[in-house]
């Protein structure tokens, strides 16, 4: 079975109006019954996320929507929720209906698919039912300026076509970001600190630490895993100067104390930064908070539901931790999970988690909403090595962001 984690999966959407064929489409596309298939239109009310390989395209998250032509009060959610999955989105694939050709809602949503920049390819479906799909297409071709493939989802015509112009503009792998291996070389020593506490998963490491890892390995690289306890010791008996410790920032402090300043150090977190997001517009958020004030709002979101211990890193040493190093009395309000909050501009300051169970268009697509607004957004790593005044340190890994923390707030 393919264990890929499905943040780490290429996310590939489906849209279009209500029975132009989407879910026989997945169907098609995956051979298998993914989607619930009737000639009744809206029957995709909320998003179905599903994780799977399709070959030759790889692991991926197929997403089937709603209509966006769904009507009434239920509808205009349904749409909504439609719209929500953009910001989740790598691949866009647009789904036209043969019989009816393009309508006014199909423009507005390849619209806002091009604002965001996502990689669009148009699949006119029911060619089995038109003569005149030639035509269309040609019209398609010169209105929209992308890909367009003639297929027949009922007849299976078309899908091979369709699944190599998927492949042409998925992002290439060299195109992502890497979590580690970019920074290392093969035969590098990497020390990976992991407490083990009531927090840590039982018999398991969490998935950053998982996939930093697999990066190293990945890299022909040597990864050694510790726990904060027995760095020391185990710098000791090393026998080579390690390239790089990454540490998990809860006990950020007591490693950057017991690492030697000629060893580079960093977190789990602050490589996801890096990997997920925007690094630097991450950086800008950490120095916004020596402008916080009495009464100020700050959101702690996460991309995740998991359970909630008494001493949790977002809900309780977080905004200790924050109140102790601007000395202000400060407001927090939290969410979890795959929806972010629709109050952006209502916050000075918003802390994101570590985004591991968010794909990179979702945790970029947070970071730009947080820009809009000019509302400062920064993530756990890059907040706990700032307040704890050891950020240049963390930071020295990725010298082409040193220079933001000398930039006047």
């Amino acid at each position: 079975m393919n264990n890929t984690p499905r943040a780490s999966r290429i996310h590939i959407a489906l849209f279009g109006r209500r029975n132009a064929g989407k879910s026989s489409l997945i169907n098609t596309i995956t051979n298998q019954e993914i989607a619930i298939v009737s000639q009744v239109r809206g029957t995709t009310t909320d998003p179905v996320f599903k994780s799977m390989e399709i070959l030759p395209i790889g692991p991926c998250v197929i997403i089937d929507t709603a209509g966006i032509d769904d009507e009434g009060d239920l509808g205009n959610l349904r749409i909504k929720k439609t719209l929500e999955v953009l910001d989740k989105t790598d691949v866009a694939l647009f789904v036209i209906d043969g019989e009816t050709g393009l309508t006014s809602e199909d423009r507005e949503i390849v619209k806002r698919i091009r604002e965001k920049k996502i990689p669009l390819l148009m699949a006119l479906n029911k060619t089995d039912k038109t003569n005149s799909f030639e035509e269309e297409i040609e019209f398609i071709k010169d209105e929209l300026k992308c890909p367009i493939v003639p297929v027949s989802a009922i007849n299976n015509q078309g899908i091979e076509e369709l699944k190599k112009e998927l492949i042409k503009i998925i992002p290439k792998d060299e195109e992502r970001f890497k979590i580690i291996g970019d920074l290392i070389n093969p035969g590098d020593f990497i020390v990976l600190v992991t407490p083990i506490d009531e927090s840590a998963p039982k018999g398991r490491l969490i998935l950053p630490q998982q996939q930093t890892i697999r990066d190293i390995l990945d890299r022909d690289a040597i990864a050694i895993v510790t726990k904060e306890n027995d760095l020391k010791e185990t710098l000791r008996n090393l026998g080579k100067k390690p390239k790089l410790v990454v540490t998990d920032s809860q006990v950020f402090d007591k490693v950057s104390k017991d690492t030697p300043e000629d060893i580079l150090m960093t977190s789990f977190s602050i490589l996801f930064a890096r990997h997920k997001g925007d690094l630097s517009e991450l950086i800008r958020g950490a120095k916004a908070i020596e402008r916080l004030k009495d009464g100020d709002k700050i959101l702690i979101a996460e991309g995740c539901t998991h359970h909630k211990q008494e001493d949790d890193i977002g809900r309780a040493k977080i905004p200790k931790w924050l109140k102790k190093k601007t000395g202000k009395e400060l407001q927090f309000e939290f969410t979890s999970g795959g929806t972010f909050t629709d109050k952006v501009k209502e916050y000075a300051l918003i802390v994101h988690c570590g985004a591991c169970m968010i794909n990179r268009a979702g945790m970029i697509s947070r970071i730009e909403e947080a820009k809009k607004f000019e509302t400062p957004i920064v993530n756990y790593g890059v907040l706990i090595a700032y307040v704890m005044g050891i950020l240049p340190r963390a930071l020295k890994p990725f010298p082409e962001v040193l220079s933001i923390l000398k930039e006047e707030n």
